[in-house]
């Protein structure tokens, strides 16, 4: 077998550390092959986590922490350690423990079986009825909005093959969505039936906002369904109009009056002028992300990198 990296972005996560360093610490132990790697992306923590995995890198050589210079966000950690990753396979989970390190070793059954993707799906959830209820949503939705199908109730927890990874790597854009990109890019893939846990300790750092913006990246990052809707939606206003237009005519020549109502044309233009602006809503979030785009910064600055054998400052211009 060959080597795995394993890639974890933490932010705030000291309640979990040393649990989340004893869990992945065995699981690779029992690992045929290497040598492995675990690389933590401190993604701008305030509290002793960053201490707390530095001190672990330099009591383990095969612990590496990238420490971000400040919050970048989950997607940007995740390509930090996509790209400080030095095994050909890389297994990216998160660091709350609610993706169990003990499915790895499943993970590399099936990538030496010949998979070159293998992505956990989760097959229960422990969140409220509410946020349960709001996943199982988004994920039939923006499946049915994308033009490439995504695998359903699947998030980040996956191994991806050397191919996979380069394919990645290789991809310009700024605002990502791992999990759909995992899909874009192809490949021979399974999913793995695992139940999804709660988390350990602490709080979740994907507030309702973060999870919203998640969301829309997925969908605007995969489907242009909502720019079409918005021509769509034009189509109809036009048509309705028009033969609105042709029954005042009709009404005018045939009976001699004119269709009266003030509160109706109110309402009307109302209407119209709410679909308007949300639409210009829409393009505006299109507009925004090629703005992003096109400014070419860096999805992540790294400040430092701790590993035992040396610690040194990584910058980008």
């Amino acid at each position: 077998m060959t080597a795995v990296s394993i890639g974890i972005p933490v932010y705030n996560e000291e309640a979990v550390v040393p649990e989340l360093l004893a869990r992945v610490t065995r699981v690779i132990d029992s690992l045929p092959g290497g040598p492995h790697e675990i690389v933590f992306v401190d993604d701008g923590s305030a509290d002793r986590t960053r201490q707390l995995l530095a001190d672990a890198a330099w009591r383990d050589s095969r612990i590496k922490v990238v420490c971000l210079s400040r919050n970048f966000g989950h997607q940007a950690a995740i390509c930090a350690a996509l790209d400080h990753a030095k095994g050909p396979a890389v297994i990216l989970m998160d660091g709350d423990l609610q993706d169990e390190p003990e499915i790895i070793p499943e993970f590399v059954r099936q990538y030496e079986a010949g998979y070159d993707v293998v992505f956990a799906r989760r097959s229960s959830r422990q969140e409220g009825l509410a946020l349960r209820a709001a996943y199982k949503v988004f994920y039939r939705l923006i499946r049915a909005l994308s033009d490439v199908t995504l695998p359903l109730d699947s998030g980040d927890f996956a191994l991806l093959g050397p191919s996979v990874v380069g394919a990645i790597k290789r991809l310009p854009e700024r605002e990502r969505y791992l999990r759909g990109l995992r899909a874009w890019v192809g490949f021979k893939q399974v999913g793995i039936d695992v139940p999804r846990r709660a988390r350990f300790a602490g709080r979740p750092k994907y507030t309702t906002w973060k999870l919203i913006k998640l969301a829309l990246d997925g969908i605007c990052s995969f489907s242009i369904v909502p720019l079409r809707a918005a021509a769509l939606a034009g189509i109809v206003a036009m048509s309705a109009s028009l033969l609105f237009a042709c029954y005042a005519l009709y009404v005018r020549f045939s009976v001699g009056a004119s269709p009266e109502g003030f509160t109706a044309s109110l309402l009307v233009m109302t209407f119209l002028s709410g679909v308007q602006l949300l639409f210009l809503g829409v393009i505006g979030e299109y507009l925004g992300r090629v703005y992003a785009e096109a400014k070419g910064r860096p999805t992540y600055v790294v400040a430092t990198v701790e590993k035992r054998e040396r610690r040194h400052v990584e910058r980008v211009a």
